[in-house]
């Protein structure tokens, strides 16, 4: 079979949202839509709490509501203008769940089975390690942690309380990255020497998300539970919803972002769970707004066994594409080089021979979100699990240490140490947590 391309338009991160939330974004979606078919006997339900229902929350909450055998208990967030539309959509899909500002009313309450964690990234190992003791199962969207620290406890949290884990990386459901990984392992590519992922994005170039002014949280906000255990600070719009993401209190940038998207289908085909070693420059450069996180960074990470993986991503750039594409994954080999996405991939084969495509060999998936709720009942463990999850993440997490510091650091995978720089250990958990949300003791 020669390989072809299929090709489709890179969703950017709004529309990402946007079409989770709508539900015609992605094959793994369909299928989950799919599985909800016929019915389910009410002891045959499980009961779910969704703690943070923004737009990734409520997206969330359309997608579970709809299988047969699952009921949406109960909703919390710190702000009413979110928890009232997602008890909207809850409501609209036939169920009646308890709304509260306080998501430890939903870990309190034993008819609830398990929970969907979609926060912001500060927040992440906090409740879902305190759902885990309460003896709930977790869904806890990405990136899994806002360090690699809170990521390692998440993991033994879950190990300690035989929980079922799902990180939210959809994508690794579809059917196009089981291809890319199959086409990789086969060697029909040959050697891999080197791997690429690459985002380029017009964020509004110079004004980037602009400088207003702190003001008063709005009408219906906790924003005391909202910054939880990150740093007091005032209210400021860009570092509230959506855009908390570009400030390191509570996220880590673009590539903490999609790391666990771009990277998942690297460290899964080269059957890998940490690099050697890392290195990364950038900064905020082009935009002249209030963010922090870089609007441009290079991050190279090399595998012991001899290939290297390389992040390139720039805010800045309206023409900026590789191969034709605003975002994509490359995997470099001796015989043909594969470029891909999420929904499509294509190959290009050394002086136009033709590649045959290997067999498939992999277990697909019922669909990310039917396959927690499977593994729920089953006790069976998920393929984005936690223990998976926090390795891609760490990639990322590393990186941004990396630039932080300046420095070409050495990285110890088994102890999930720096082996050449206790500042750069110094990055590895947040040094202090706000009263009175100290980090929970696994």
């Amino acid at each position: 079979m020669k390989a072809r391309s299929t090709e489709r338009l890179w969703l950017g991160r709004r529309q990402f949202v946007t079409s989770v939330a709508s539900l015609p974004f992605a094959v793994s979606l369909q299928r989950s839509l799919a599985m909800a078919q016929g019915t389910a006997a009410p002891s045959e339900k499980v009961r779910l709490g969704f703690i943070g229902t923004g737009g990734m929350g409520t997206g969330l909450l359309n997608i579970f509501s709809k299988f047969p055998d699952v009921q949406v208990a109960a909703i919390a967030d710190v702000f009413e203008a979110h928890s009232g539309k997602a008890a909207d959509a809850a409501k609209m899909a036939g169920h009646n769940p308890d709304v509260y500002g306080d998501f430890r009313k939903i870990l309190d309450r034993k008819d609830i089975d398990a929970v969907v964690v979609a926060t912001p990234d500060h927040w992440h190992a906090h409740i879902a390690i305190m759902a885990m003791q309460a003896g709930k199962d977790v869904y806890c969207e990405k990136p899994l942690s806002h360090s690699i620290g809170e990521g390692k406890a998440m993991v033994a949290a879950a190990a300690k309380h035989k929980r079922v884990t799902q990180m939210g990386n959809l994508i690794h459901a579809g059917e196009n990255y089981h291809r890319m990984v199959e086409i990789v392992q086969s060697g029909v590519l040959g050697q891999i020497t080197k791997c690429r992922v690459w985002m380029f994005a017009d964020r509004d170039y110079p004004n980037g998300l602009g400088k207003p002014e702190d003001m008063p949280a709005p009408q219906g906000c906790n924003y005391d539970m909202w910054l939880g255990p990150a740093p007091q600070r005032p209210f400021n719009q860009n570092r509230f919803t959506f855009n908390w993401r570009f400030f390191w209190d509570y996220g880590g940038g673009m590539l903490s972002d999609f790391v666990c998207h771009l990277v998942d289908p690297v460290h899964w085909a080269m059957k890998v769970d940490a690099p050697v070693s890392v290195v990364a420059m950038g900064g905020r450069y082009g935009l002249k707004d209030n963010a922090e996180t870089p609007d441009t960074l290079e991050v190279a990470w090399h595998y012991a066994d001899g290939w290297d993986l390389h992040w390139t991503h720039s805010d800045v750039s309206t023409q900026g594409k590789l191969f034709d594409r605003a975002a994509g994954i490359l995997f470099q080999g001796t015989k043909a080089t594969m470029v891909g996405h999420y929904n499509d991939f294509k190959i290009y084969a050394e002086k136009g021979a033709d590649i045959a495509l290997p067999e498939k060999t992999l277990p697909r998936s019922p669909g990310h979100h039917r396959e927690w709720i499977d593994a729920i009942k089953s006790r069976n463990e998920c393929s984005c699990r936690f223990a998976y999850g926090h390795r891609v993440t760490s990639v990322g997490n590393m990186g941004n240490i990396a630039l932080k510091t300046g420095l070409r650091l050495e990285w110890d995978g088994q102890a999930e140490r720096f082996t050449n720089s206790e500042a750069a250990n110094a990055h590895l958990m947040r040094a202090e947590y706000r009263s009175p949300w100290a980090f929970p003791v696994v």
